[in-house]
């Protein structure tokens, strides 16, 4: 166990009161490319309700893809050091930990993240290092990885779970490769389309309008330097909620984004559910399976529904779709899944499990 980069952050071990370890702790981190949130739950079990969180600490992004690897991973270091911190444990309590983090798309992104946690964590910790899909998934199934997710905020990803192991995935590959039912996806779009409007490519919309008043700009010739200021994907992202104002006041190229959105994303999942099967082996679609939606695209907030849209465009195909908006937050979910990790090793007689799972996907 070493100091990272930032080695202060883990100062306040020095404090830490004597006896603190007790039964230890499981720490659960759903990292993306808004935000970072790290929670600490007790290791031992059962979990009464409701659960009883120890704390939890929130950072920035940590989406290597967007940030970069360094910064990506001073985030991780600091929300978890935060969050022992605020429940008076050290690293020596922790058993588990969970890190579902947004860009861990292969192999070797897990084995990078891998080395760097067992760097900074005592042997005997468990790691589980998956997409952020799993803390998403785990967040409305409490724990159990069965069914399919569908995150959908400033980035997007369907991922589905069988329940003897395989995996599937469609879109989460970045704005640039096609995730355009994520809120960048449906705010680059809208910008696209004030900028058509106003060198005359396409027809005008009331978003232009919205857009420059919310953006305190005077012409949309002056999108160009904002945007390229600073092009971050959250920040594109934000926009969204003009895009769905300006479609519920009646605008025909805001709701054409909209619903352009709403088939990219219920696409993204009847891809995963074909893949793996989770509708059942029959045609008809109507074996029932969990449909997680997690997401600030997909929030039920707005009279202009998304998630709804989309639940009725998968429900068409496949009848047997259950959606489950979870009561709890992804990074409870991800430490529901490194406390049945560290429940299950220590079922195996102390036996250690394999830090990770391969990212094995259907193709």
């Amino acid at each position: 166990m070493k100091r990272y980069r930032n080695g202060e952050i883990w100062d306040f071990e020095s404090q830490a009161p004597p006896g603190s370890v007790g039964a230890g702790v499981v720490l659960g981190v759903d990292g993306g490319t808004t935000s970072t949130v790290c929670v600490c739950l007790p290791a031992s079990g059962p979990l009464p309700e409701p659960l009883p969180i120890l704390s939890r600490a929130v950072g920035g992004c940590s989406n290597h893809n967007s940030v970069g690897e360094n910064a990506a991973k001073e985030t991780l270091e600091e929300v978890m050091a935060e969050a022992l911190s605020k429940a008076c444990y050290s690293r020596s309590a922790v058993r588990a930990v969970c890190l579902s983090v947004s860009g861990v798309n292969h192999p070797t992104d897990q084995q990078r993240i891998l080395e760097w946690l067992r760097d900074i964590f005592p042997t005997h910790v468990t790691f589980y290092v998956e997409n952020d899909a799993v803390a998403a998934m785990a967040s409305g199934t409490m724990g159990k990885l069965h069914g399919c997710v569908l995150i959908a905020g400033t980035g997007t990803i369907a991922y589905g779970f069988t329940e003897d192991g395989k995996e599937a995935r469609a879109a989460g590959a970045g704005p640039v490769l096609g995730d355009w039912g994520s809120g960048y996806g449906i705010a680059a779009q809208a910008l696209t389309a004030v900028m058509k409007a106003h060198d005359g490519r396409g027809p005008q919309t009331k978003l232009t309008k919205n857009i420059l008043e919310l953006l305190n700009l005077s012409s949309p010739d002056e999108l160009i330097g904002w945007t390229y200021a600073d092009p971050s994907w959250a920040r594109i992202a934000a926009l969204v909620p003009t895009v769905v104002s300006t479609a519920e006041g009646g605008d025909e190229v805001a709701n054409k984004i909209l619903y352009d959105s709403v088939q990219e994303l219920a696409d993204s999942v009847i891809a995963v559910v074909r893949r793996l099967r989770l509708c059942g082996e029959v045609a008809d679609g109507k074996e029932t399976f969990p449909l997680v939606m997690v997401g600030g695209v997909l929030e039920a907030n707005k009279r202009w529904d998304i998630g709804k849209e989309v639940v009725k465009c998968i429900s068409k195909v496949f009848p047997g779709a259950l959606p489950i908006r979870p009561e709890v937050e992804p990074a409870v979910g991800a430490a529901l899944v490194a406390w049945n990790r560290y429940q299950y090793t220590s079922e195996c007689n102390g036996v250690r499990e394999a830090d990770s799972p391969r990212i094995s996907v259907v193709q």
